[in-house]
C-alpha cells in the first residue's frame, strides 16, 4: 500500500469537516472508504482523483479457523489519476446471527429469523423440552433502501431500511427435517447509518404480517424494484396434483393454519412484493399474474415494466413478464422463451424467441386460485396413457402426459405455468436457473445457471448442451422491435434475443477431488446462484450455492477488464445468499451479503454410518465443532454486509 501524503491527510480533514467533495474521473463524485472499527479514510483531493476501482482477490481458505467462519481478506484497489494506487482492506460486519435477540423498537427484543403462524403467534419447536420459538438458519433475499420522512425513533444518523427474508429452517432441535414445513418470515430492519463512516447499526427488527398473502412459501432470492420495494420469491411451487397427500406441504399447512388441509397449493409459487413504511413496518401483496413458477430472483428492467425471472426448477424455463403500467406489477402479459440452439459446448448458446402465453390481472388469477383444484384445470398422467389426446411434456425431471380442460386456459397459464408453457412449446429444459440482473448501460442481462446437468444435457428437450456440472453465468443480449411466436410485436425494448455463457464465468469440474475435497476448481466460480450488477463499479457480483466447493464464495467480475476476484468466503457447508450491490445510499456504497445453513455437510456413509466420501469428508471432522461453536450448533445463519467500501456523492 502506498502511504497517504500529508497533503492528502489535510484533504481528509477538510472532507470530514464537510468541505465539498471533488469529482472522480469516471464516477462523477468522490469516494470514501469506511474502514474497520469506525475509522474513515478519504482518498481524494486536489493532488489526485480516483480513476478506477477494482478488487484484489483473496485466496481460498485452507486453515480450519478460516473455513469455519465468514472470511474476508480481499481488498479494494483505487487507481489514482496520478498513477498511484491505494489498497483498502475489506471486512464482514454482521447485524445478527439468526436466533439472536434483537431490538423490537419498543424497548424489548424479538428472535431474529423467528417464525409466526397466520395469527401472528410464535411457532414453537415441540421437539425440545423447552419448546423454543422456531427460527430460520437460512436468511436469503435481502435489499436495502431509504424513504423520505422516516419516523422510527432512536436513530442518530441517517435512517435506512433493509428487508430480509428467510427461506426455510433446516432441522428442528432434535435434528428432524423441517425443509418447507414452516411459513417463511420476512423482516424489516431499521438501520442507523453513521453520516461520516457509513457504518450501519440495527435499531429495530419488525416481522411483516404475511397473512394478507396467505403466508409465504420458501422465499429465496430477492431484488429491489426501481420504485423502491422488495421483490420477493416463492420457489419450488407445491404440485397441486399431489399436495393433499404431500407430508411436507401438510406440515406447512399445520404450522401456518393449525390444520393440515387448509393451505391451498395455488396460493404459493408466486412473486410477493413488500412495501416498507416510514415507521419501519411493511405490507405484502402477491402478484398472481406473473406465472406460478419456481421464482428465484426477478429483475425489473429500466423501463419499469419488463421483468426477467429466474426459475429454480428442473425442467425450468426463462420467463418474461411485461406489465401494463410502469411501476405496477398487478397486470400484464406473460411470455416463455424458445431456445434456438447455436452451440452446445461450455453451456451452449442460442438465439431466443418468445411465446406469448397470456395476459391477466393479479386479482383475476387470485379468484381462480381461490376456487379451483388441479382436476378443474387439467388431467395429468405420470405414465403414457396411450391416448393421443394427451401431450407428453417434461416436468420436474420426469415426464407427464397432460390434457387441459377447455375453457380453463387462463387458470392453466397462470396457475400451472410450467406444464402449460411446455405444452405450448416453450423451452422447459433448464436446470437450477437462479438469479437475473441487468447491466443497463450495455443493455445486457446476466443469468446464473447453478448446475448444468439432467434435462440440460440428456437430450430430452431442445436445450441439449454440454456441462460443466459446476454451472455458469450466461449473458443475454437485450433488444427492442421484437415479435412473439405469432408475429405480434412485443411491447418492450428490453427483450432477450441471444443467450451464451460468459467465458470467464464457466465452472470447471475436477476429475479428482483436490486436497480439501473440492470437486470444482476453487479459482473459478462453481454453481452460481445470487447475482447482482453494480452500474457504478461495472462489476458483476456472484454468490455460490455449490455442492462442489467446500466453502462457497462471493466473487466480483469486472465486465470491462474481464478480471474475476474472490472477495468473501462463507463458513464451510453454507450458501452465499442475500446479495445486493448498493451503489449509493446517502453517499455510501455497500455489498450486502448473508449466509445460510453453515455446516450442512455433504457426506456419504455406509450401513454402519461410517463416512465413506462426499464433498466435506476431508474437512468436517476438523470443522464440525468450530461451526457448532460459531453458529448455534448449525442452527444460525448470518445477515450482514461487507465493510470498507463507500461512495460519497
Amino acid at each position: 500500500m502506498h502511504d497517504i501524503t500529508d497533503n492528502k491527510r489535510r484533504s481528509i480533514l477538510r472532507i470530514l469537516a464537510g468541505a465539498p467533495l471533488l469529482p472522480i474521473a469516471g464516477f462523477g463524485n468522490a469516494l470514501l472508504l469506511a474502514g474497520c472499527g469506525g475509522s474513515t479514510t478519504a482518498l481524494a483531493g486536489p493532488a489526485a482523483t480516483i480513476a478506477a476501482v477494482s478488487f484484489v482477490s483473496m485466496a481460498a481458505p485452507s486453515a480450519a479457523a478460516d473455513q469455519a467462519t465468514t472470511n474476508v481478506k480481499s481488498k479494494m484497489l483505487l487507481e489514482m489519476s496520478d498513477g498511484s494506487k491505494q489498497e483498502v482492506a475489506l471486512s464482514y460486519q454482521p447485524f445478527f446471527i439468526t436466533g439472536d435477540k434483537v431490538p423490537d423498537g419498543k424497548g424489548g427484543t424479538v428472535v431474529a429469523g423467528g417464525y409466526f403462524d397466520i395469527n401472528g403467534q410464535p411457532i414453537l419447536d415441540s421437539s425440545a423440552a423447552s419448546k423454543p420459538q422456531f427460527y430460520s438458519d437460512c436468511p436469503d433475499g435481502y435489499t436495502m433502501l431509504k424513504l423520505d420522512n422516516p419516523t422510527v425513533s432512536g436513530v442518530v444518523g441517517n435512517t435506512v431500511f433493509a428487508v430480509v427474508q428467510f427461506e426455510y429452517t433446516s432441522t428442528d432441535s432434535a435434528g428432524g427435517n423441517m425443509y418447507g414445513k414452516l411459513p417463511s418470515p420476512i423482516a424489516i430492519l431499521t438501520l442507523d447509518q453513521d453520516k461520516k463512516s457509513g457504518q450501519l447499526k440495527l435499531i429495530k427488527y419488525e416481522t411483516v404480517d404475511t397473512s394478507p398473502a396467505h403466508g409465504l412459501w420458501i422465499t429465496c432470492g430477492a431484488s429491489i424494484s426501481p420504485w423502491n420495494t422488495h421483490l420477493s420469491s416463492e420457489e419450488y411451487e407445491p404440485d397441486a396434483t399431489s399436495a393433499a397427500s404431500n407430508a411436507g406441504f401438510m406440515a406447512f399447512s399445520q404450522n401456518l393454519f393449525g390444520d393440515t388441509t387448509q393451505a391451498n397449493p395455488y396460493h404459493y409459487g408466486h412473486m410477493p412484493e413488500i412495501t416498507v413504511k416510514p415507521d419501519g413496518t411493511g405490507s405484502v401483496k402477491k402478484h398472481y399474474c406473473m406465472g406460478r413458477i419456481s421464482h428465484e430472483l426477478v429483475q425489473v428492467m429500466p423501463d419499469q415494466r419488463t421483468v426477467l425471472m429466474g426459475d429454480d426448477f428442473t425442467n425450468s424455463g426463462l420467463f418474461m413478464f411485461i406489465a401494463d403500467k410502469a411501476a405496477d406489477l398487478s397486470a400484464g402479459t406473460l411470455f416463455v422463451a424458445k431456445w434456438k440452439q447455436k452451440s452446445a459446448s461450455n453451456g451452449g448458446s442460442a438465439d431466443l424467441g418468445w411465446i406469448r402465453l397470456g395476459h391477466a390481472s393479479s386479482a383475476e388469477i387470485e379468484v381462480l386460485a381461490n376456487s379451483l383444484k388441479a382436476a378443474d384445470i387439467m388431467d395429468v398422467k405420470t405414465a403414457d396413457p396411450l391416448d393421443a389426446s394427451y401431450t407428453k411434456i417434461g416436468f420436474s425431471g420426469k415426464f407427464n402426459w397432460v390434457k387441459f380442460v377447455p375453457g380453463k386456459e387462463q387458470a392453466a397459464i397462470f396457475l400451472e405455468t410450467h406444464r402449460y408453457a411446455a405444452f405450448k412449446g416453450g423451452s422447459l429444459g433448464f436446470t437450477k436457473m437462479e438469479g437475473v440482473t441487468v447491466n443497463a448501460r450495455d443493455k445486457k442481462a446476466y443469468l446464473a445457471m447453478s448446475y448444468i446437468q439432467g434435462t440440460m444435457i440428456n437430450g430430452t428437450t431442445d436445450v441439449n448442451v454440454k456441462g460443466p456440472k459446476a454451472g455458469a453465468v450466461y449473458q443475454l443480449d437485450l433488444a427492442d422491435a421484437q415479435k412473439d411466436d405469432t408475429g405480434v410485436a412485443i411491447d418492450s425494448a428490453w427483450v432477450p434475443v441471444f443467450m451464451a455463457t460468459v467465458p470467464a464465468l464457466v465452472g470447471a469440474d475436477l476429475a479428482v477431488p483436490d486436497a480439501l475435497g473440492n470437486l470444482a476448481d476453487v479459482n473459478l466460480i462453481a454453481n452460481p446462484d445470487n447475482i447482482k450488477f453494480s452500474e457504478r463499479l461495472r462489476t458483476l457480483f456472484i454468490g455460490e450455492d455449490s455442492g462442489m466447493h467446500v466453502n462457497n464464495f462471493l466473487w466480483a467480475y469486472n465486465v470491462d477488464s474481464k478480471v474475476l476476484t474472490r472477495i468473501l468466503s462463507c463458513p464451510a457447508g453454507a450458501e452465499s445468499t442475500g446479495l445486493q450491490a448498493v451503489d449509493n445510499l446517502n453517499g455510501f456504497a455497500y455489498i450486502m451479503s448473508n449466509f445460510q445453513h453453515p455446516g450442512d455437510w455433504v457426506l456419504t456413509k455406509d450401513g454402519s454410518n461410517n463416512v465413506t466420501g462426499g464433498l466435506h469428508s476431508k474437512v468436517y471432522q476438523n470443522l464440525d465443532a468450530l461451526i457448532n461453536t460459531n453458529y448455534k450448533n448449525k442452527h444460525g445463519g448470518g445477515v450482514g454486509y461487507i465493510q470498507g467500501l463507500s461512495v460519497a456523492s
